[in-house]
């Protein structure tokens, strides 16, 4: 196996299995590593985005209700998805990393019971294009069911999803991953090839993006 550097936006992740990991000012190694590989990255997360065969990944660890990930959404995503991910020069994963508490696992339940639809992607937008702030009370039951209905999803069979909690494990599980592998913060991001991984945190300008993509 090949292996791996971390070039770190602002900070250096903590423990990656299987890179070794780069501080970008001194580039010291350090002398933690774990086995991880770039399908362990995408592993439990949401459907690909785009060519699969893209050379180059990225991994947002996202919260349906922060800010700055809405933000994200409706910004630096939208010029990516057109100059990177509809070119297939990038493919990407969504996962969750439910900062914002039981609202945000809920959400994120809610778009894997898409999933099984077909239509991960298209409720993970409608999400965000009817985001309502912080812990303000928006994502319950009903919403959740009208971005379903906006989506054409099979009611009776999301709702079925939804109640047994069905993704409610997988979506906890990526939490826990994120914080293993050091993501702190959302949007947080992984954007890798199969020689290197570089992190950004937040919601940075497209042109944090253009140049990071540019490196591989």
């Amino acid at each position: 196996m090949k292996n791996y550097y971390l070039l770190a936006i602002p900070a250096v992740i903590g423990i990656i299995a299987g890179f070794y990991l780069y501080n970008t000012s001194s580039e010291s190694k350090t002398n933690d590593e774990i086995n991880l590989t770039p399908s362990a990255l995408i592993a439990n997360g949401s459907p690909i985005l785009g060519d699969e065969s893209a050379p180059i990944t990225i991994v947002e660890w996202g919260d349906y209700q922060c800010t700055f990930c809405y933000k994200f959404h409706h910004s630096s995503f939208e010029i990516i998805d057109s100059e990177y991910i509809q070119t297939g020069k990038v493919k990407m994963v969504f996962q969750d990393f439910p900062l914002n508490g039981p609202d945000s696992v809920f959400a994120a339940e809610a778009a894997y019971c898409a999933e099984d639809q077909g239509k991960f992607w298209e409720y993970h937008d409608v999400i965000y294009d009817n985001w309502a702030g912080e812990r303000t009370g928006w994502i319950t039951s009903d919403s959740l069911n009208d971005f379903a209905a906006k989506v054409g999803l099979d009611l009776q069979k999301f709702n079925s999803c939804l109640n047994e909690h069905k993704y409610k494990n997988k979506v906890l599980e990526s939490e826990r991953f994120a914080i293993e592998i050091g993501i702190r913060a959302t949007p947080s991001f992984l954007i890798f090839d199969d020689k290197k991984v570089i992190k950004i945190e937040g919601n940075q300008p497209i042109d944090v993006f253009r140049r990071t993509i540019e490196e591989f």
